[in-house]
């Protein structure tokens, strides 16, 4: 499950650009049939993520109350309400990943990067997120990062993909 905002708290505000996303995503999918999932897709694939501050103005726009667009953020797990760290990466839990020795590949990542599903590395370099299927069952253990596939992931692999999206941000600050 994703860290979400404390229901309690004060929104951050919205940005110039956060609000624009907010209002490209709105104007593209408000007279769809069912258009919520589709405008939080499209807004997390913009930003990364659907701010809290962003459920008053899609609830108004889309004429649902607050309760009903934070119900559905928080019911699916793909929504996020938090940034993201530069790199997301989902790991699958499934059964197959299961009996293929997905668990020994969890520990290792969150021993690695000091982090547990839903969270982010200290040095925002890696967002994980646990999945439950991804459809890859026949190359199990399976795992997201990025958005691309990767299957038959051993640990070795998986040290050079965390290798490589750890070391990017070095790089980049250089």
């Amino acid at each position: 499950m994703q860290p979400t905002a404390d229901p309690g708290a004060t929104p951050v505000p919205l940005t110039a650009a956060q609000r624009a996303a907010i209002d490209v995503a709105i104007a593209a999918c408000r007279d769809l049939p069912g258009a919520l999932l589709p405008l939080l897709h499209k807004l997390q694939e913009q930003l990364g993520y659907v701010p809290p501050a962003s459920i008053p103005p899609i609830a108004k726009a889309l004429g649902l109350s607050q309760a009903d667009v934070h119900g559905v953020i928080t019911f699916y797990h793909d929504f996020r309400t938090t940034p993201p760290g530069r790199h997301v990466v989902k790991l699958c839990r499934a059964e197959a990943c299961q009996a293929m020795g997905c668990q020994r590949l969890e520990q290792h990542v969150q021993d690695r990067l000091g982090i547990t599903f839903g969270q982010t590395s200290a040095d925002g370099a890696v967002t994980l997120e646990a999945v439950y299927c991804l459809g890859n069952c026949a190359l199990s253990p399976a795992l997201l990062v990025d958005g691309r596939l990767q299957g038959r992931v051993s640990k070795e692999r998986l040290d050079r993909v965390l290798d490589t999206c750890v070391h990017d941000g070095k790089e980049a600050q250089r």
